[in-house]
């Protein structure tokens, strides 16, 4: 579960790091070493388990917490939760800041996710321990300024979970030159409500918990209206330990856990799977909080036997100056700034308070969890790690780097995928073809080479559709990355971002998606990845009616270049299948011969940043039909080792060039004529086919 460190006085004492330090500017080391390079991306492979899939419930977080309130004693200190496991090579380290309970397990559920790609340490302050608020941010500061005496350009994260937050915005703004990313989950720093709170009686405070619970902001205000100040006679008798179990149980978001149970049978779980997940967090939940009031539950009874009288009015002051401190100095942070906001929060005005946050500090990303309470790191669904990798802020020195600070999408980050993309793949049922050595076609991908570098070219069809299943199979099947090269529009820097859900734009940074310039084909052919590039780019993404399955490809012979000159195996695809999943509305002529029409598509052209003033595009609009089939086929694989001729012969280059361009379109030819055998080509057969022989078998395509 977790290990303490000795109890020290000075932290910095008990930390531990690893024994091998890799400077992030020796990673061109992997540039002169042949195989498979990209399958390891600093000791991580791709499909790792961040521990998301087989993550603990309530009871675990609990049974955690009393094993460090048994034998706990001495100042705050740190310590490395033991299920985090190592770490990839020379991660960054990260601070967990604990709330205003100060065990340092509210991160239980993360622990393997964020240990796997942080030094992960947690702070631990225990019960009985009374250390002001400033000589906390000193202890933390401590650590900050160790570290960046040893690794001056490495970031250094501080992730601060409520009370922790203010905690973390304490320590950035007093360190403006050091490179610190913050990650706030609902930061308790409201600038009025931790004040009137201080001067309350301990039940009073419990009660405006259970109003804001019940009540919330907006649609009940008025405290003379409401049946507060019967509720407030009604629990006046209860202990502060009985008013702290009460509180735990408010913490935690029940209708979350209930939409996660639906959504996991929607996903395909078994209901009484789901039904299972549901009920043991919820008996978890209410067993340790309202059961505790009259001590039936021995663990946590424990807990709360051994809070000294004072504990609560403690933490209270706590908050209040650790609130007032923060708001004083919050305008001296310059600090990346990533904040977790929950839209259901009932302790604090999570949202507000996010938004409030977000105007006052310079560089700050916030991402609001609509359904989620405030202990969101307990709660299901909340994927810390890959937050922070959407978000652009995981890196390994000064500077993002698309490439080198690129990290592997794990197995949750797949089914995430999957459930995006259930639709489309139920519609399309895709099947995939390769094309061996000798020439013989075969179902799978089988043909296409293990070992990087590889470089993927082919056509789009319609808005990249075929892109996520691409991209998802390759991961299935050959346990690699593909990283696609894609219009820079496609990478927006977004501020606010909502939880239903990574969106595409998401999907793409997690797959390792860069944008278009030579500079990183050049480096990622140069680090043996799997690259995917559309010559055809935006031209064959926005076609118009009768355009489909045609190819738009400029005359530049520069991939061919940049293969040859290491070494790379293209592999040439093509796909065919929009024409089965719906009608283009419109062609191009239509468009220019309409009203306005010729000044709309410049507008859209200008607004794509395109520079080919030649081939301005438009969506042509589209209505759906009753789905087909997407069929892909990778071509035999065209070496380059040892063609010099086209790095120093313009010509040679040309004719490689012109021989993988024949043979994309001689794939897109063979495809639509073999799909005319396809007997399970329309949606029914292969709905009957899976209604006999179970939802997860794969349909069959053409003999090949």
């Amino acid at each position: 579960m977790a290990t303490l460190s000795l109890h020290m006085v000075h932290p910095q004492v008990s930390l531990w790091r690893q024994a091998q330090r890799w400077q992030h500017g020796s990673f061109s080391c992997q540039f002169r070493h042949p195989g498979r390079l990209q399958a390891s991306y600093r000791g991580l492979e791709a499909m790792h388990d961040d521990g998301y899939g087989t993550v603990k419930d309530l009871d675990y977080y609990y049974h955690a917490l009393g094993e460090l309130v048994e034998h706990d004693s001495g100042p705050p200190r740190w310590f490395c939760p033991v299920d985090a496991g190592s770490s990839v090579e020379d991660a960054p380290l990260m601070l967990y800041l604990p709330g205003v309970d100060g065990m340092g397990m509210g991160l239980c559920m993360h622990h393997k996710a964020l240990g796997r790609i942080f030094e992960l340490r947690c702070m631990h302050i225990p019960f009985h321990d009374r250390t002001p608020f400033e000589e906390l941010v000193t202890m933390v500061e401590d650590v900050v300024r160790a570290e960046h005496s040893i690794s001056p350009n490495k970031p250094i994260y501080l992730l601060g979970n409520s009370f922790g937050g203010c905690l973390a915005l304490a320590v950035a703004a007093r360190h403006p030159r050091i490179n610190l990313i913050l990650v706030l989950v609902n930061p308790g720093m409201p600038e009025n409500l931790m004040l009137c709170f201080v001067n309350l009686p301990i039940y009073e405070i419990v009660l405006i918990t259970l109003f804001y619970l019940y009540f919330p902001p907006g649609k009940a205000t008025s405290y003379e209206r409401s049946d507060i100040k019967t509720l407030l006679s009604v629990f006046s008798p209860l202990s502060d330990r009985a008013c702290i179990a009460i509180t735990a149980l408010l913490n935690y978001n029940i209708d979350n856990e209930v939409n996660m149970a639906l959504s996991r049978m929607k996903s395909g779980k078994h209901p009484l799977e789901a039904l299972s997940r549901l009920t043991n967090n919820l008996s978890s939940s209410l067993k340790h909080s309202v059961c505790t009031i009259v001590f039936f539950e021995s663990c946590f009874y424990n807990i709360l036997d051994k809070l000294p009288e004072d504990t609560l009015r403690w933490k209270m002051n706590l908050i209040k100056r650790a609130a007032s401190y923060a708001n004083c100095r919050v305008q001296s942070v310059t600090a990346e700034v990533l904040l977790l906001a929950s839209g259901a929060d009932r302790l604090l005005p999570s949202k507000s308070e996010a938004d409030r946050l977000q105007k006052k500090l310079p560089k700050c990303k916030v991402f609001f969890f609509e359904n989620h309470g405030h202990s969101l790191l307990l709660e299901h669904g909340v994927h810390v790690s890959s937050i922070i990798k959407c978000a652009g802020l995981y890196r390994h020195s000064s500077r993002y780097h698309r490439v080198f600070d690129y990290i592997p999408p794990s197995t949750t980050e797949l089914r995430e995928v999957d459930k995006a993309s259930s639709d489309l793949t139920f519609r399309t049922s895709p099947a995939m073809f390769s094309t061996m050595e000798d020439g013989t076609v075969v179902r799978g991908l089988a043909g296409v080479p293990d070992d990087g570098p590889v470089l993927l070219v082919g056509n789009h069809m319609l808005l990249g559709i075929e892109l996520i299943s691409l991209a998802a199979e390759f991961m299935r099947q050959k346990k690699a990355v593909v990283r696609g090269i894609a219009h820079p529009l496609l990478f927006p820097n977004k501020a606010r971002t909502w939880s239903e859900g990574h969106d595409f734009f998401d999907f793409l940074i997690l797959w390792g998606g860069v944008p278009m310039t030579y500079k990183y084909i050049y480096e990622l052919l140069a680090a043996g990845e799997f690259v995917l590039l559309y010559p055809g780019g935006y031209r064959e993404a926005l076609h118009c009616k009768g355009e489909e399955h045609r190819i738009f490809w400029p005359d530049r012979t520069e991939f061919v270049r940049m293969a040859a000159q290491f070494n790379a195996t293209i592999v040439p695809f093509g796909v065919v299948g929009e024409d089965d999943l719906l009608n283009l509305l419109c062609t191009f002529d239509d468009i220019r011969s309409a009203p306005f029409g010729k000044e709309i598509m410049r507008a859209y052209s200008n607004h794509l940043k395109l520079r080919d003033a030649d081939h301005e595009v438009i969506f042509p609009g589209v209505y759906l039909k009753i789905p087909g089939r997407f069929y892909y086929r990778f071509g035999k694989p065209i070496p380059t080792k040892g063609r010099q001729d086209v790095l120093t012969d313009r010509h040679a280059a040309a004719r490689l060039y012109t021989h993988v361009k024949s043979e994309v379109e001689g794939i897109i030819s063979y495809l639509l004529e073999k799909r005319e055998e396809d007997k399970y080509r329309k949606l029914f057969p292969r709905l009957l086919y899976k209604a006999a022989r179970g939802a997860n078998t794969e349909v069959p395509a053409f003999d090949p």
